[in-house]
Formats: structure tokens, sequence, C-alpha cells
């Protein structure tokens, strides 16, 4: 039932096998004695494509309660008994992967030396599903229904300049004025739209339009712009404080702070939270918890809304 669902879930016995680490002739074994031992054909395969059939539709269903009522049944017995090992595949924002999560692995890996981590770094919004990912980590509000999610983090953000743009242009005062001003935009790879600049004003949320003359979709190129004085920035705020140390930027609007953004780990519904997973998802919110500006403002365990 497992590599039956596996494979479903993955649209590839390729993928599948890679995820469960076995051969792929396996798995085209174990599908073909299953249907044989049913009686019926689950899958339509040919070289190229790969469908349920309706008898493999709804003993897919059935496996899903099953293997689910399976993990909930075992979870408290691994949990205690099982050591966390093997391979887990997490997936990272790219910015936040290279500059606070990967330089903080060595820890992780002396804690769990049996974990075999395999990271993928980037902004495209993976199926964790399809593609065999065990957890990924994201920031903004979470939109797939499919994911379980366990708050982490908050990014908190900080609106800056640097010193040479400020001397040929001035400094803002209100959000009145940091309209009139030139930002860097930074738009989404996603959705190809700008994130947008907003505030909080006295409890309630505060929409600024910008315009610029530079666009990027990357947090660092992002923050090199700004270093340079092409425009106004809102990076993290966890990336610019030694920048702002040095006074190679300069913060605005202290008494205007921009809206923060939740950090999550989400993993696929249905799939238990092995001790592997579950280390690494305890080691990831101690590690934005001993960051401020990464701190989470609450940590719930609860379904992707």
């Amino acid at each position: 039932m497992h590599t039956f669902v596996r494979i479903v879930e993955a649209n590839s016995f390729t993928k599948a096998a890679a995820t469960l680490d076995l051969p792929r002739a396996s798995l085209t074994a174990t599908i073909q004695q299953l249907e044989a031992y049913l009686g019926t054909r689950l899958l339509q395969r040919t070289t190229r494509t790969l469908a349920l059939t309706s008898d493999g539709a709804e003993y897919l269903r059935q496996c899903q309660v099953i293997l689910a009522a399976v993990d909930e049944a075992e979870a408290p017995f691994r949990a205690s008994a099982e050591r966390p090992r093997g391979k887990l595949r997490v997936e990272l924002p790219g910015t936040l992967g290279r500059n606070w999560v990967v330089p903080r692995l060595g820890a992780f890996h002396r804690a769990y030396p049996e974990i075999e981590l395999v990271l993928g770094l980037g902004d495209r919004l993976v199926d964790l599903t399809r593609e065999g990912i065990d957890c990924a980590i994201r920031v903004g509000e979470l939109q797939d229904s499919a994911m379980v999610a366990r708050r982490i983090g908050s990014m908190r953000f900080l609106t800056c300049a640097a010193p040479v743009y400020l001397a040929a242009h001035g400094t803002p005062a209100t959000l009145d004025e940091l309209a009139r001003h030139n930002a860097v935009l930074h738009y989404s790879g996603r959705t190809g739209r700008p994130f947008p600049w907003e505030f909080v004003v006295e409890g309630a949320v505060q929409r600024v339009e910008m315009r610029g003359a530079v666009a990027v979709n990357d947090a660092d190129a992002y923050l090199s712009c700004g270093l340079q004085g092409l425009g106004l920035i809102q990076p993290g705020a966890y990336l610019v404080r030694g920048h702002l140390a040095r006074g190679e930027l300069v913060p605005l609007l202290p008494a205007f702070p921009p809206t923060a953004l939740p950090i999550s780990l989400v993993y696929p519904q249905g799939r238990p939270l092995t001790p592997k997973l579950g280390a690494f998802a305890a080691w990831a919110a101690t590690l934005f918890d001993a960051e401020p500006d990464l701190r989470a403002v609450r940590a719930v365990l609860s379904s992707d809304k």
C-alpha cells in the first residue's frame, strides 16, 4: 500500500523509487504483485504516462485512510523507540537558507549524525508530494490546504536606504513622503508581481505604492542594489544589521514598522511526523528563536489554511 501511494503521489515510478531508496524494478514488481493479488488493474501506464484506473482511485482513497490510521497508532511508540536517522529531503528559501540555515547546519549534524540531509535551495513553489520532499521552510502566508504547517518563526523587515541615496534625495519622515521616493522593487519569482510595502499604523496595515527604476527577484541582489543607492529598500532585518552598524545603510521611519511574514515548516498531510522530521522541526524552531529578527510570535502546529 505504501509503495502504491508513493508512486501515485510522485506520478512516477522513477521518482517514487528515489524517495523510497529502492530500485525502480522493485516498485514495478510490487505493483504487479499487488494487482495480481487484488485481481484488478490499478494503474494505466505507458512509457510516458501514468494514470489511475477507477479501481485504482478507490483503492488509493482507502489506502490513504488505512495508512494514516497505522501511522497514528505507531507514532507514539516509534518516537520513543527510534533514533532520528535516515535521509531527510528539505526545501529551503534561497536567501534565508544561504544566510541563516546552512551556516548553522554543523550544529544539527553534530546533534543528529545519523540523519542524511538532502537540501534544495530556491524560491520556486515546490510540490512536496510529487517531488518526494519530506518538508519545506516557507516564508509568507500559506495557501496549500494539503499541507500541515508548524509556525517556527516570523520574518521582520526594515525600511532603509544607503547614505548616498539620502544625500541626493532627502530622508522621508512620513509615509506620504515615502511614496514620493524611488524604491528598488523586489518582485516574486512565482507571481511576477512586486512585493507590497505594508506598514503597521496604529494597529492597522497601511500599504504604500512605491515606484522604482530597478526591479529584481532575488533578495541578495535586492540588498546589493540598495547598498549602491539605487533606491529605498525593505529587506529582512536579519540581513542588514551589520550594514546598519557600519553605516552602510540608514534605518527609516522607525515609528512605522513594516508588517512581518510568518516562517513555517510544512509537510504533506497524511505523512507521519517521523523522528527525523520531528528532530529537524524542533531544531529549526530553536534556530529561528535564537534571532530576534526571526523569532516566532507564537508557535502552533495546525493545518495550513
